[in-house]
């Protein structure tokens, strides 16, 4: 059976440093799109980051960027979140995302939506 398998979530300070990774059964990492996505409670979905193939594209959104940084690493089958400054603004739960149906590069960037295959999340809270 396909599966994602999210980890690394934790609560840390504001400030600190934290990785979150990804690792995928019964799928071929080299053949999607990747990405994740966060949660707060009573706030909608945010799709935070995500990248190409062949990892040469990615995106992030702008309460991130600076921060985050997506890494794929297609022989493990893992995708990782390196996730630097951490605020409070932070805390949320993290899913990894596979196998985006939709892809655009246009003036704007890269982005991509659209997921078949999603993780069961990973906690991340981040005091002050």
């Amino acid at each position: 059976a396909q599966k994602l398998m999210d980890s690394g979530g934790d609560s840390v300070q504001a400030g600190w440093s934290l990785r979150l990774t990804c690792k995928a059964s019964g799928l071929i990492f080299g053949d999607l799109a990747l990405a994740w996505f966060r949660q707060a409670p009573g706030k909608a979905r945010e799709g935070i980051s995500c990248i190409s193939r062949s990892g040469g594209s990615t995106y992030y959104a702008d309460s991130v960027k600076g921060r985050f940084t997506i890494l794929r690493d297609n022989a493990k089958n893992t995708l990782n979140l390196r996730m630097n400054s951490l605020k409070p603004e932070d805390t949320a739960m993290y899913f990894c995302a596979a196998d985006a149906k939709r892809e655009i590069w246009d003036s704007a960037g890269y982005y991509c939506d659209d997921f078949g295959y999603w993780g069961q999340g990973t906690q991340v809270t981040v005091s002050s």
